[in-house]
């Protein structure tokens, strides 16, 4: 099975309980602060989201955005995110159907870990951002607490049969990520998401969550941004 169709149906199957922990606790605090860093830059903007999904993140940016477009590699997840009414299409992350300077912002969330020819989906993202425009891509990063709980606990199950372990995972540290991207593109800052929360279920203990809440939103910006699980690069075109 090639890598895209492996990812498809990965994705295709995670999807029917993708959103079941999305709304509250540890997944909610995840996407809420990676909009802290990403609905600044899209307000007013022509915006597109590389690896939608069903369109939790999407929905937010299109409230926003003066214009939003999404596109995932998974039939499955798309279909919630048109149930939603958003604008997608189904494509790879190495093969974007758009256009040269197509966006003003194009940002991606938990995706370009699991893309094996990153350099070709970084060079297709630059490629439909505008000259000037900016780009809020997130990356794993193995210089955190993240990594290494994901090493000490394996795979987790992600539906009925499938494991974290039937899909690429790439770990690309602060000091690799300017490498990976095409020349003439500068990295403008990096922002850490999951500083110090070891696994999702912490958050569900009293008073823990809300002490762990308050210390990632402190740090997504402090020195210890770098030892986010979730690295974002900040770039402009």
């Amino acid at each position: 099975m090639t890598d895209n169709k492996q990812s498809q149906a990965y994705y295709d199957d995670f999807s029917t309980g993708y959103e079941r922990p999305r709304g509250e606790g540890y997944h909610r605090l995840i996407d809420d602060l990676e909009m802290d860093v990403m609905l600044p830059l899209c307000r007013g903007k022509r915006v597109l989201e590389v690896g939608c999904g069903t369109g939790l993140i999407l929905s937010r940016l299109a409230a926003e955005a003066d214009e939003a477009v999404g596109m995932d590699l998974s039939k499955g997840m798309l279909k919630s995110a048109r149930e939603r009414g958003l604008s997608v299409a189904v494509a790879s992350a190495t093969q974007l159907p758009f256009p040269d300077n197509s966006f003003d912002v194009v940002c991606s969330f938990k995706v370009l870990a699991h893309v094996p020819d990153i350099r070709s989906a970084l060079s297709e993202i630059t490629r439909v951002t505008r000259p000037g425009g900016r780009m809020v891509l997130e990356f794993y990063n193995p210089w955190s607490v993240r990594y290494l709980a994901k090493r000490l606990a394996g795979p987790q199950p992600i539906s009925d049969g499938r494991t974290e372990a039937d899909v690429y995972t790439r770990w690309d540290s602060p000091l690799e990520l300017p490498k990976l991207f095409p020349a003439g593109v500068q990295i403008e800052g990096m922002r850490g998401v999951r500083v110090f929360t070891p696994a999702a279920f912490v958050h569900r203990v009293p008073m823990l969550r809300d002490v762990l809440a308050i210390a990632e939103r402190r740090a997504v910006d402090s020195p210890l941004r770098y030892f986010g699980g979730f690295l974002i690069a900040i770039a402009r075109k």
